[in-house]
């Protein structure tokens, strides 16, 4: 059959599959576009996956979906075989047209290909959709609904209440933080297929390091987490740690007090990451100020760059805009460097959906509902943290089933939701509030914003602070511009130069994001 035909019945098969309400269309497209057909004739359909964990991960989740999708189309059952090509291939876009039907029946001979003995409709049963993956029962309880898939808090379960997609980390929890598990969308697609490429192929250049970078709550932990499970699934010889930043200057801190007593405790210290094989530190813009743990880490990082080990670092900013020693973070940033966005609302729209379906499962009560008004009200009112996004699910869920009401009206919403979210129209901020924080951020004194010094570590944080209170509070630039001693035109001024600089530079714009996060959250 000529290739392309046999591409445009895959695209049809693709885009059938995503119309099925069990099924995250984002996450068929993320896989789907990794899978590549080879053969279609009466009743067969072949297609290859590109290593072992593509394949065993679509054979538990969509074979059965595929199968049914091709019975709909061609009205005969089919035999849907899955196979590992490990040769490279690009991954294709997502179908966006179906193409016209015509199933033909396989030529006499086909180079290549491989065709089955034919199994006619009376023998052959098709595949049944999977079940849903099994998920942690501990993730979404009323008990803890605070608690988060993204960036995950790992709880301690008793051996009963283990998901099969829970895996023993090196501190010694259990997480259910899976790829399975991670909603893919375009504001994070990048950084998924990074991690799961580390994941694949640890050690692998050129992403080693990998540099995950991101506001508070857009799923790089979950990434980490990830990371770390698959390869002590698949793996398990490879000694795998993972470690928060925090706890890494705890440690080095306990290591430094118990030194005059234990002469090896550095020692001890350096040899437990320096034996590891994968090694993974989280939050590592938490390593700002701390100078000793700081250089202990980089001769850590040196010594596993040269012996070729895996490094994956997270943090909330890019490696230039952490305050640290240039060496550090052009080193730390010597790989794969690639930041998460905040979610546009059709992910987080999958991301409540995932939600609502993990409470049913918790809770044994499959009529748990939230309307689709109340998604999408919860999706763009919410801020990009996905633990906001899933506490405000938490609470409407409550509300819903506690008051026998089937929806909510707006002011309902309102009402319920007002003190929840960080960002929008509900945050009470002032001018007060967004200099603190930019001084803060900058370290720089009150007085000097407000002075009539103009050098440049004076003036930039002063124009900043300008920018973001016309954009977050929307008042008059003659207003702003009392509160920094200045004039309108003045005012007007700082807002058109930053304005320029965001447009010109990604760093600034990462910068003054991550400034707004600040703000929001403070």
């Amino acid at each position: 059959m000529d290739s392309s035909l046999l591409h445009e019945y895959w695209n049809n098969v693709w885009l059938k599959v995503k119309e099925y309400d069990q099924v995250d269309a984002s996450q068929v497209d993320a896989f789907f576009a990794r899978l590549h057909p080879q053969v279609i004739s009466d009743g067969f359909f072949m297609l290859t996956a590109e290593n072992e964990f593509l394949k065993n991960w679509v054979e538990a989740h969509y074979l059965g979906y595929i199968g049914q999708a091709l019975q709909d189309i061609f009205e005969i059952p089919f035999n849907v075989v899955l196979a590992i090509d490990s040769t490279p291939a690009i991954p294709v876009a997502a179908p966006t047209q179906p193409a016209t039907y015509a199933p033909q029946a396989a030529p006499a001979t086909a180079p290549n290909q491989y065709i089955p003995p034919t199994q006619t409709p009376a023998t052959y049963t098709p595949p049944q959709p999977p079940m849903p993956a099994p998920v942690n029962p501990n993730m979404m309880t009323p008990a803890n609904g605070t608690a988060v898939i993204y960036e995950e808090s790992p709880v301690q379960a008793s051996p009963v209440d283990r998901s099969m997609s829970e895996t023993p980390n090196s501190d010694g929890h259990f997480t259910s933080s899976t790829f399975e598990n991670f909603v893919i969308g375009d504001s994070n697609r990048m950084a998924y297929s990074m991690a799961l490429a580390v994941a694949e192929e640890p050690s692998k250049d050129p992403l080693n390091p990998l540099f995950i970078y991101g506001k508070s709550g857009l799923g790089k932990t979950h990434l980490m987490r990830a990371i770390e499970n698959y390869i002590r699934k698949t793996r398990p010889y490879l000694r795998t740690i993972y470690v928060d930043a925090n706890d890494l200057v705890n440690e080095y801190a306990l290591a430094s007090t118990t030194h005059d007593t234990e002469k090896n405790s550095f020692i001890n210290f350096k040899k437990h990451y320096e034996d590891a094989d994968v090694l993974l530190i989280d939050d590592i813009q938490h390593l700002h100020g701390k100078k000793e743990t700081l250089n202990i880490v980089f001769q850590i990082f040196n010594r596993l760059r040269d012996m070729n080990k895996q490094i994956v670092l997270s943090a909330d900013r890019a490696p230039k805009n952490i305050d640290i020693d240039e060496r550090y973070s052009s080193r730390f940033s010597s790989g794969g460097t690639i930041d998460i966005q905040p979610p546009e609302t059709e992910t987080k729209m999958g991301i409540i959906k995932l939600f609502i379906e993990e409470y049913r499962r918790n809770a044994g009560n499959t009529s748990v509902e939230i309307p689709e008004n109340v998604q999408l009200f919860i999706a763009e009112n919410s801020s990009s943290n996905i633990r906001e996004l899933k506490g405000a699910v938490t609470t409407v869920i409550w509300h819903l089933t506690y008051s026998e009401k089937p929806s909510m009206s707006p002011d309902e919403m309102n009402a319920l939701l007002v003190s929840h979210f960080s960002g929008g129209p509900t945050r009470n901020l002032t001018i007060d509030d967004i200099q603190k924080v930019v001084e803060k951020y900058f370290r720089v004194k009150h007085s000097d914003i407000l002075s009539s010094k103009r050098s440049r570590d004076i003036a930039y944080p002063r124009q900043i602070a300008i920018y973001l209170c016309r954009q977050m509070l929307d008042v008059p630039f003659a207003t702003i511009g009392k509160r920094f001693n200045r004039d309108h035109s003045t005012a007007m001024h700082s807002y058109t130069t930053i304005e320029k600089k965001i447009n010109q530079s990604r760093e600034v714009r990462e910068e003054i994001e991550n400034i707004k996060q600040q703000i929001l959250e403070g």
